[in-house]
């Protein structure tokens, strides 16, 4: 839950006042954002119809995690708005992209702009960010990470030192330089290569000290960002004073505490390669190959789905698969598959498929194939997160009216 409800000072050796780490985490897919932000506002609704329509994402979650699009919604989910409320409701979020994605990722004429962009891409970004920049500014104004209504984890990826930058909010108070814009954190994490430029700035902390940032989007090093949210919590635990430490002490069997939803962007699996072809590509055709980037979508696809391998694995062998749902579609295709085809036909199939998401059966994806299967007796992905709601709303409430020490 956000820091404000959080019990202070819980005993550790009473197993009843463990506190239950709930994760929210979100991967990045460019416009495709609409599909994560149309199952949010089911899961927010479900909060809303147990807690009251003032209920927000930002209320349940100890942290949102976000990379590249993901990461603009973690943003929206948790920036503090006037009033110290989260800025934007979740059902805002899918409107948002639907408003704006045809200014962020302009596209006159499909034909033309097709072979322009390609062009660009050979010389520069494919777009200039600048109206996705001026966006975030106006959204997110003077807002700094320190001031997210929850713990906030955002990856981005360092090309002058070569290596993950993770803003994370459990970080400020041994690293306050990272206490960044979250306007800068936002355009940093989606700042993909070939498709937006780098992006630099500066920090300072009170002691006048400076730090220069130069970033590019954090799907380069975690598409799917839930072991990042989890590592972090757990290197809080290490660095906190156990006395303070509001989360469970460090123990391998204490993983099933963690409750996590993890939320795909949908990935495009109409775009195959084939060796026999791809033996024959130069370095122009890895980057570019008709409307998509090989070398990117192998990347991204990679880092997701080894996170959810990864994580299948270790809920399993805990015994607490209950306590992880992967909400992801491995078939989407053509337009659909595309990060910025924002054609008015193409965002209202993306809302579609949010929509449809919902209704599928609970799936992990297949170590042998690389698909997703139906995992029997779960459900749909629509009756899990109800019953996660559930949850999310017992361990709110128990928080709130548990008595302090």
């Amino acid at each position: 839950m956000a820091s404000a409800s959080s019990p202070e000072g819980a005993s550790s050796s009473s197993p009843e006042k463990v506190k239950m780490v709930t994760v929210l985490s979100i991967d990045g897919g460019g416009v495709r954002g609409i599909i994560p932000a149309t199952i949010l506002a089911f899961l927010e609704k479900e909060l809303q119809k147990l807690d009251g329509p003032d209920a927000r994402i930002a209320d349940y979650f100890d942290v949102v995690a976000g990379t590249s699009t993901g990461g603009l919604l973690t943003a929206m989910l948790t920036a503090p708005n006037e009033n110290n409320r989260p800025l934007f409701a979740a059902d805002e979020l899918a409107k948002f992209y639907i408003e704006h994605s045809p200014s962020i990722f302009p596209q006159k004429n499909w034909v033309l702009s097709k072979i322009a962009g390609t062009l660009r891409m050979v010389s520069g970004p494919k777009y200039d960010g600048k109206y996705l920049h001026s966006l975030l500014r106006e959204k997110l104004g003077d807002t700094r990470l320190d001031k997210a209504l929850t713990n906030v984890v955002i990856p981005t990826f360092d090309i002058a030192n070569l290596q993950p930058t993770i803003f994370s909010k459990f970080e400020l108070k041994y690293k306050p330089l990272k206490n960044a814009l979250l306007s800068d954190i936002s355009i940093s994490t989606s700042a993909a290569p070939t498709f937006f430029p780098a992006h630099y700035f500066e920090t300072k902390d009170d002691n006048g000290q400076t730090r220069e940032f130069n970033l590019v989007d954090g799907g380069v090093a975690a598409n799917n960002p839930t072991l990042c949210a989890m590592s972090q919590v757990s290197k809080y635990i290490i660095l906190e004073d156990k006395e303070d430490c509001d989360f469970f002490p460090v123990k391998p069997t204490e993983y099933g505490k963690f409750m996590v939803i993890s939320i795909g962007c949908g990935s495009n699996h109409d775009q195959k390669y084939k060796a026999k072809d791809a033996a024959k590509w130069g370095i122009f055709n890895w980057l570019i190959k008709g409307s998509s980037a090989p070398i990117i979508d192998m990347f991204t696809s990679a880092s997701a789905d080894m996170v959810d391998i990864h994580l299948g694995v270790l809920f399993s062998a805990l015994q607490c698969e209950k306590n992880y749902l992967r909400i992801q579609y491995d078939q989407l295709t053509g337009s659909a598959g595309s990060i910025d085809d924002c054609s008015k036909e193409n965002m209202d199939n993306l809302v579609k498929i949010g929509e449809m998401l919902l209704d599928k059966n609970v799936s992990r994806v297949d170590l042998e194939t690389g698909h997703y299967v139906d995992v029997a007796g779960e459900g749909t992905n629509r009756y899990q997160l109800a019953k996660f709601a559930k949850q999310l709303s017992d361990e709110r409430r128990r928080r709130q009216n548990e008595p302090s020490n």
